[in-house]
């Protein structure tokens, strides 16, 4: 196993068995307006929207997770059988490895197998501007074909590019590489973060080229500095344990993300919310606030591991979630959640 494909393992175990979360959780912060008189029936609730051009029985992206090592390939099925059963979409982790090492492609294209309604390919921005435009088209097709993607995200992880010692902090020429690929590449494109999220002042710098969608990626969910750390820690290396700590909480909470990100779009661009997404009541709270959809990875992991049984389970609990909340609120279908009446700020 290479180095590439140890730290893509090691970063799974010790999300599974080591507490690698902000500190805070800022969906916590966010609470919905209670209605006494809803006026609808709950089973008339209609969890189903369109995103990116493709319909889903509920607002919910699996986020990308992992590939590029052995034991990806089962988790990556995994997920892909339950977003299949409740027809919801999937993103795969960097597909960077697969295209170093042909072997490792088998460890996404699993999903493949599987009736998705919504694939989405992912690439590392500091890998991608080490290319020249001949090869970030190229390896852009080739992921895309990889696991018949509709979608290709390029990922803005620049804080654990930052933090990780063998870690790729190449910014320089991101966003003209962006403003390329968005505008002759044959997919859409999307731009994601990865834990730190995207102010509005950022997202008015991207709605200037063709992407068509942002998912904002904030703080308040799994820390990738924190990652980082317990992976210093494991090595013994001291200096990259107190880089880890000290950026443990940097980024923008995902509720303010929503908000900015809208305003300085003016709303023209699907937002999905990934960071910090717990639960149902978690998803209704995005959709509120102004999401299309909400991206979820970490409450997954756990159970993708073990089998597609007991991750299908925790799929029910969580749409069952959002059809309670949004029943409480009065509302029956996705689209109406953005008129629910919403309070945003810590309680004392």
């Amino acid at each position: 196993m290479n180095q590439t494909e140890e730290r893509k393992r090691e970063h799974v175990q010790i999300s599974l068995k080591e507490n690698v979360s902000a500190h805070h959780n800022y969906w916590d912060d966010v609470h919905l307006i209670h209605n006494a008189l809803p006026e609808i029936n709950e089973n008339d609730i209609d969890l189903s929207t369109r995103l990116f051009g493709k319909k889903l029985c509920a607002p919910l992206v699996i986020s990308g997770m992992t590939g590029g090592y052995p034991e990806g390939k089962k988790i990556n099925e995994h997920l892909a059988a339950v977003a299949s059963t409740f027809q919801i979409g999937m993103g795969v982790g960097s597909q960077r490895a697969a295209l170093e090492n042909q072997k490792l492609s088998e460890t996404y294209s699993i999903i493949k197998q599987y009736d998705i309604p919504l694939k989405i390919a992912n690439i590392g921005a500091s890998q991608m501007v080490l290319w020249d435009k001949k090869q970030i088209l190229e390896n852009a097709e080739k992921m895309i074909a990889m696991i018949d993607a509709d979608v290709l995200a390029v990922c803005l992880n620049f804080l654990q590019e930052a933090i990780q010692p063998e870690g790729e902090a190449h910014a320089k020429g991101c966003l003209a590489t962006i403003e390329m690929l968005s505008r002759e590449f044959s997919r859409p494109v999307i731009i994601k973060e990865s834990g730190a999220g995207i102010s509005g002042k950022i997202a008015h710098q991207l709605k200037k080229t063709k992407i068509c969608g942002i998912d904002v990626g904030g703080a308040g969910g799994t820390s990738f500095s924190a990652v980082e750390y317990y992976r210093a820690k494991l090595k013994g290396d001291t200096p990259n344990m107190r880089a880890g700590q000290t950026f443990w909480d940097w980024g923008i909470p995902t509720p303010t993300c929503i908000l900015d990100v809208g305003k300085a779009t003016n709303w023209e661009l699907p937002i999905i919310a990934t960071g910090g997404i717990r639960h149902g009541l978690d998803i209704a709270k995005a959709l509120v606030l102004g999401a299309s959809a909400a991206g979820m990875a970490h409450v997954l992991l756990k159970p993708a591991l073990k089998d597609k049984k007991t991750l299908n389970q925790e799929l029910e609990v969580i749409t069952r979630e959002l059809r309670i909340a949004m029943f409480l609120v009065g509302v029956d279908t996705v689209e109406k959640l953005s008129t629910v009446e919403v309070k945003y700020g810590p309680t004392n």
